[in-house]
C-alpha cells in the first residue's frame, strides 16, 4: 500500500522565504501553462503536448527577463508543477468522456497569490533525509521536522505545505506492507448520524463531539473583530490568522477523533458494513452545517484504507435501502417514518424498536447478504408467505418433477396420476388397447 505520512515543519524566517519564492514560482508556471493551453484551444490550434509545454514555459522562459528569476528554484518544483497542471487536464478530459465516475470535473482554473494553501512537491534529487533527523530540500535548506512517529520505509515523494493559519507541514509518500490483525468472528452494521455519531448493530451509540457547533462562540467573536479591522492593515493580518488558527484547532480536533474511532471499530471487527450516504446533497439542506461538522466522508475514508491494511472488510450497501422502514425481526415493511419519531412498534410482530438500532441491523443484514452474493440478493431467499386466496398443494412422497420426496416405489397417489403405475403400463403397440382396460399414455 503507498500512505502518506505528515509532520509538523519548523522553517526559519529565511527559509520561510525562500519557501514562498517556491511557491509563487510553481503558481506561475502552472498559470503560465494553463494560459499557453486555452490560447491554443482559442486560436483553433491543437492541443499542446506536455512536453512542448514544459520547454516553453520552464525551460524557454528561464531565457528570457520577464522569467529569468524561475532559476532561483529548483527545476523539480518547477517540473512537478506543471504535471499537476497535466494531471487536472487528464482528470478532466476522462469526466467528460465518461470514463471517471462520480461528479463532473471542472475544467482547470488559474491558482491565485491570495490563496491560504500554498504547496509543493518534490522527488528524487530535489530531497533528502539527514542523519541528523532533518529534511533537506534543494535551493531551500535543511528543515527541522519534529518527527512524531518513525518513517515505515524510504519515502519516494514529499510536499511541503503552508495553510491558512502559516503552519508548516511535510507529507511523505511511502510504501508500506499490509499489517493484518488477527482474526476475529465480530462483525457489526454501523448507521451514522447526527445526534449519534455512529450507532452499531449491538446496540452501542456513540455521541457526536460537535466540536465546530461547541466552538461557533468564539468564531463568531473573532470573525467579527476581524470585520472590523481596516483593509489592508497589519491587524486586520494578524486577525486573519487568528481565525485561521480556531478553525484549524476544530479540524485537527474532529479528524483525531475520527482516528481514534475508526482505529477501534476496525480493531474489534473482522467485517464492518456502513450505508454509501449521499453527503453531496445532505449538505444542501437545512442539516448542511450539522453534516459538515460530522465529517461522514473523512470518517469513511479512514475506514476503508484501515481495513484494507489490517486485512479487513468494509462493505457499503445502497443508499436507497430502507433500512429505517424495515423491522430487522421479522422484515416487515412499515413504510418512511419522520426524523422526530425516535421509536417505533412493528405492525406484524409488535416488536419495538429504536431507530437508530434497527438501521444498524438492518445494515449488518443487507452486508453480510451482499458478500454471499456479488448481485445484492441472497444465495437461498427465506420463505415468502402467499396470499391465502390462491390454490394449495397435495403432499407429494414420491420423485414427482424434481421435487425431493421418497424413492418411486413409495409413491402416492398424486404420483400415481403424473406418473403411471405398474398396474397401469402401457402397450407397446400404441394401437392395441392394454389388457387391464387403460388407455394408452
Amino acid at each position: 500500500m503507498r500512505l502518506r505520512y505528515k509532520y509538523r515543519l519548523y522553517p526559519t524566517s529565511e527559509q520561510c522565504r525562500s519557501l514562498a519564492r517556491a511557491y509563487g514560482c510553481a503558481r506561475v508556471v502552472f498559470n503560465d501553462g494553463l494560459r499557453v493551453r486555452r490560447e491554443a484551444h482559442a486560436a483553433g490550434l491543437p492541443y499542446v503536448k506536455d512536453t512542448e509545454l514544459q520547454k516553453q514555459v520552464i525551460t524557454r522562459a528561464k531565457r528570457t527577463e520577464e522569467r529569468a528569476w524561475l532559476s532561483e528554484v529548483s527545476s523539480v518544483v518547477l517540473v512537478q508543477s506543471l504535471r499537476d497542471l497535466h494531471t487536472a487536464y487528464r482528470n478532466f478530459f476522462t469526466s467528460l468522456t465518461g470514463e471517471r465516475r462520480g461528479p463532473r470535473i471542472a475544467e482547470p482554473r488559474f491558482k491565485s497569490k491570495r490563496d491560504g494553501r500554498q504547496a509543493i512537491r518534490l522527488v528524487g534529487k530535489g530531497f533528502a533525509l539527514r542523519r541528523n533527523g532533518r529534511l533537506h530540500v534543494a535551493k531551500v535548506g535543511e528543515l527541522v521536522v519534529r518527527w512524531s512517529r518513525d518513517l515505515p520505509s524510504s519515502p519516494t515523494s514529499v510536499t511541503v505545505m503552508k495553510d491558512a493559519a502559516n503552519r508548516y507541514r511535510v507529507s511523505f509518500v511511502v510504501d508500506v506492507e499490509p499489517a493484518p490483525l488477527p482474526a476475529t468472528k465480530a462483525e457489526t452494521g454501523i448507521d451514522l448520524g447526527l445526534a449519534h455519531f455512529a450507532v452499531f448493530a449491538d446496540g452501542r451509540k456513540v455521541e457526536s463531539p460537535r466540536f465546530l457547533r461547541r466552538a461557533e462562540n468564539k468564531l463568531a467573536r473573532m470573525q467579527k473583530a476581524f470585520a472590523r479591522k481596516v483593509k489592508g492593515s497589519r491587524n486586520r493580518a494578524k486577525a486573519r490568522i487568528a481565525v485561521a488558527k480556531w478553525r484549524a484547532h476544530v479540524a485537527d480536533q474532529r479528524r483525531d477523533w475520527h482516528h481514534k474511532l475508526s482505529t477501534t471499530v476496525i480493531r474489534d471487527n473482522q467485517a464492518v458494513f456502513v450505508e454509501d450516504l449521499a453527503v453531496r446533497g445532505l449538505a444542501r439542506t437545512r442539516l448542511a452545517k450539522s453534516v459538515h461538522d460530522a465529517g461522514w466522508s473523512a470518517f469513511l475514508g479512514m475506514l476503508q484504507y484501515k481495513a484494507m491494511m489490517h486485512g479487513r472488510r468494509l462493505g457499503r450497501i445502497g443508499r436507497f435501502e430502507p433500512t429505517s422502514q424495515v423491522c430487522s425481526d421479522c422484515g416487515a415493511k412499515d413504510g418512511p417514518k419522520p426524523l422526530s419519531v425516535r421509536r417505533w412498534v412493528c405492525v406484524n410482530c409488535r416488536a419495538v424498536h429504536d431507530r437508530d438500532v434497527n438501521a444498524a441491523r438492518n445494515i449488518l443484514a443487507a452486508g453480510r447478504a451482499d458478500r454471499l452474493n456479488a448481485c445484492g440478493a441472497r444465495i437461498r431467499p427465506g420463505v415468502i408467505p402467499a396470499p391465502r386466496a390462491e390454490t394449495g398443494t397435495v403432499p407429494a412422497r414420491g420423485r414427482v418433477a424434481g421435487i425431493p420426496g421418497n424413492r418411486a416405489g413409495r409413491a402416492s397417489k398424486l404420483g400415481h396420476d403424473l406418473i403411471g403405475s405398474d398396474a397401469c403400463a402401457t402397450s407397446t403397440d400404441s394401437r392395441r388397447p392394454s389388457s387391464s382396460g387403460c388407455s394408452p399414455g
